[in-house]
């Protein structure tokens, strides 16, 4: 295993943080609305399907019980 001195390991460093590309401020506000509307869209459909399953067990503990 190669060791590198320090001053070597900075640079590499330094040149691979510049080859990094940030997003701009619009990218991230479109990907943080879009977060958003997937966790609602999600969490909708889990409250759907936990109504239905709800009163389907409802339905079959009266018809039993």
């Amino acid at each position: 295993m190669a060791t590198t001195n320090p001053i070597q390991f900075i640079q590499q460093v330094r040149a691979e943080v510049a080859k990094v590309v940030w997003p701009t401020r619009r990218e991230v506000l479109l990907t943080t609305v879009m977060v958003f509307i997937m966790a609602a869209l999600t969490a909708t459909f889990f409250a759907l399907v936990d109504l239905l399953i709800r009163s389907g067990l409802q339905g079959i503990l009266t018809f039993f019980g």
